[in-house]
């Protein structure tokens, strides 16, 4: 947990340093470091599931060593590179990107007990929280006492010390119990991604979609009334909030199920829509909605882990990653939409609104009967693999 905590720092701090790269060292627009973010994000989407399918056939060492690689060049070059070249190179960088999250995921369905994983997914997700709160403020203080270069290369530098104790401690992705099957064994994908994971998905789809959505609509209902200040209580706010949320779901013996969670997440964020100024009522607004934040992604991350089986486990975790950053590449042009067209509130109104009509379809597909619904034999723990 500790070490993937940190491995994450870099993931979250290299939005606003790249950003703020683009913007004040090469002197673009936000519109031009946008599309440089935006060709990261589809690269680290089309990426997530091959590196995963990569991890189930091959282990975690080839992977984390070529990852590391390429992550560590890429943002050790990136202070150096002109901006055409930036954004040419930033999609095979997002591709090859070492994938934090689901190699968490993996390690903590190999170590965890199955009737212990809700808790342990909860404490994943508060871990990834405790890195957002952490790691863009960093990135921020790199550039303002330094320069972009500095927090660049910290960031490269950073990757590549995480690729190192991941490489040298080899966590397990599977566990002992784990039955070994044949390479050849592999279930097909139409047999494994049934009507009831793709709910499961597109759930975490929605997920993206609303978070996302929720953070435009908070800066532009800020910039509105002249407090763009305090943006940071009120991100500070939300994080703790979350963080809240998470606790509770992972310490109490039954939570509310996946789609439950994401239907109060959309659903509570609609009121915010007429509470957005000034800023310590708007924040008070936020807090129920973002309740619903961790334990949203955590029951999203025990829903696959479920409903998938061992041998593909690795593809259908960066599944779950595609579809977040899928809903977060969607809820980012749509809600910038109709805050452009209309205001800050009707964004809250968007991102809740968008987020119940993805339950309502999710919950259509996970009512339809399936033909496979437990999970394939799993395989056994790849030889030299060890806690």
């Amino acid at each position: 947990m500790l070490l993937m905590f940190f491995a994450r720092l870099p993931m979250t701090a290299m939005g606003v340093t790249l950003t703020l790269h683009v913007v004040g060292s090469l002197g673009r627009g936000y519109g031009e470091a946008g599309l440089v973010g935006t060709a990261t994000t589809v690269g680290s989407a089309v990426g997530a599931p091959v590196l995963g399918r990569l991890i189930d056939r091959y282990g975690l060492r080839p992977v984390i060593l070529t990852c590391g690689l390429a992550s560590t060049t890429y943002w050790l070059s990136t202070p150096h590179l002109p901006y055409l070249v930036l954004v040419v190179v930033a999609l095979p960088a997002g591709m090859l990107a070492v994938p934090a999250g689901s190699i968490a995921r993996q390690i903590l369905t190999a170590l965890v007990p199955e009737d212990q994983r809700r808790s342990a997914y909860a404490l994943d997700t508060i871990s990834l929280e405790s890195s957002f709160m952490i790691g863009p403020a960093a990135g921020i203080l790199a550039i303002t006492q330094f320069s972009s270069t500095v927090a660049l290369t910290a960031v490269g530098c950073c990757y590549g010390l995480v690729a190192v104790a991941l490489f040298w401690m080899n966590p397990p992705i599977r566990n002992k119990n784990e039955i070994t099957v044949s390479p050849g064994a592999r279930p097909p994908l139409r047999s494994w991604l049934t009507a009831r994971l793709s709910g499961i998905l597109l759930v975490a789809l929605g997920a993206g979609f609303v978070l996302i959505g929720m953070e435009l609509a908070m800066l532009a209902a800020l910039r509105e009334s002249d407090e763009l200040d305090w943006a940071g209580v009120l991100f500070v706010v939300i994080c703790l909030a979350s963080l809240t949320g998470g606790l509770v779901h992972g310490a109490i013996r039954k939570s509310l199920p996946q789609l439950t969670l994401m239907v109060l997440l959309s659903a509570l964020m609609l009121p915010v829509a007429l509470l957005d100024h000034p800023w310590w009522l708007l924040a008070l607004a936020l807090v129920p909605a973002n309740l619903a934040c961790a334990p949203t992604l955590a029951s999203t991350s025990e829903a696959v882990s479920l409903s998938s089986p061992v041998r593909v486990r690795g593809e259908a975790m960066g599944l779950q990653d595609s579809a977040v950053r899928i809903g977060i590449g969607i809820g980012n042009p749509a809600v910038g939409f109709v805050i452009d067209h209309s205001s800050a509130a009707w964004g809250f109104a968007a991102a809740g609104g968008g987020g119940l009509l993805v339950a309502a379809v999710a919950g259509l597909l996970r009512r339809r009967k399936t033909g496979r619904e437990a999970p394939a034999l799993a395989e056994a723990v790849q030889s030299g693999q060890s806690a």
